[in-house]
């Protein structure tokens, strides 16, 4: 069941309560007894893995663009 505080005492607390949500505890922030705001720890980030798109660049990708075409991406 997550923890309900006042706005009021969540500005003084601000640093524990955020400890607490990085520990996996959801606080409810309520304003005049009204929740208001949802403090939760964010998912982690997904695992990237490198080189999943197919294809592969050779090295005439590395050679300078010819002069006509050079002058169209400089335009």
């Amino acid at each position: 069941m997550p923890q309900i505080v006042n706005v009021h005492e969540a500005k003084t607390q601000l640093s524990r309560l955020i400890a607490q949500a990085h520990a996996g505890e959801e606080i409810i922030l309520a304003k005049a007894g009204k929740p208001y705001a949802r403090l939760m720890p964010l998912a982690p980030p997904p695992k990237r893995r490198l080189g999943v798109v197919p294809g592969h660049v050779d090295d005439s990708f590395f050679e300078p663009l010819p002069d006509e075409e050079l002058k169209i991406w400089e335009a």
